[in-house]
């Protein structure tokens, strides 16, 4: 490299820090300053509801993490919503982390306790975990809710089955096929039993 050169060069790197330093005092409007503070509030552009569409996108390509993290941000966005957490609490579910599904649906069934998907949700892993008396209560409170669903007098059907009662099971099949006629599984379900 010539003198010439690292002339050039010193002076550029001169020029280029001095620039910096004039950058650094410059000050923002303050509309701009409000407008970035707004927007670090928010995480991102993105409406609860558009995350949510984008979460169950997600969710049914699999993407349990990505599911998860966009329903996590819709709910900071619009915090305590019973049907972002439910959907919190079923990505939890479906990725194996039933305890922490659990308190999720908890939180949410606080929010919504009439809600009766909740109820069949937290029935369901509580019958996994044979925690049967428990997922008892979580179905009577679906079927005192809403007692025209008929896969909830199945996954009642499906518990009593698990705790030897089958009779009374027989009696929650029958009624989901009163409800509904077509239901395959119960009517599958009944015939095993008889």
């Amino acid at each position: 490299m010539t003198i010439f050169q690292l002339l050039m060069l010193g002076a550029s790197a001169y020029f280029a820090f001095k620039i910096y330093e004039h950058m650094q005092t410059l000050q923002e409007p303050e509309d701009v300053k409000k407008e970035d503070s707004r927007t670090a509030d928010a995480f991102s552009i993105f409406s609860p509801e558009s995350l949510i569409q984008r979460a169950d996108e997600a969710f049914e390509n699999s993407e349990y993490e990505k599911a998860f993290a966009l329903l996590t941000e819709a709910d900071a966005k619009d915090p305590k919503n019973p049907d972002t957490i439910f959907k919190m609490a079923y990505v939890l579910n479906e990725k194996g982390d039933t305890v922490s599904a659990l308190n999720y649906y908890a939180n949410a069934l606080e929010l919504d306790p009439k809600n009766e998907y909740i109820h069949n949700s937290m029935a369901s892993i509580y019958r996994k975990n044979k925690e049967y008396a428990s997922a008892k209560m979580h179905l009577s409170a679906s079927i005192d809710i809403e007692p025209n669903n008929a896969v909830t007098y199945y996954n009642y059907g499906n518990l009593l089955v698990n705790m030897e009662y089958e009779d009374e099971a027989k009696v929650m099949y029958k009624k989901a096929l009163e409800i509904y006629s077509d239901f395959t599984e119960a009517k599958e379900e009944l015939e095993k039993l008889s």
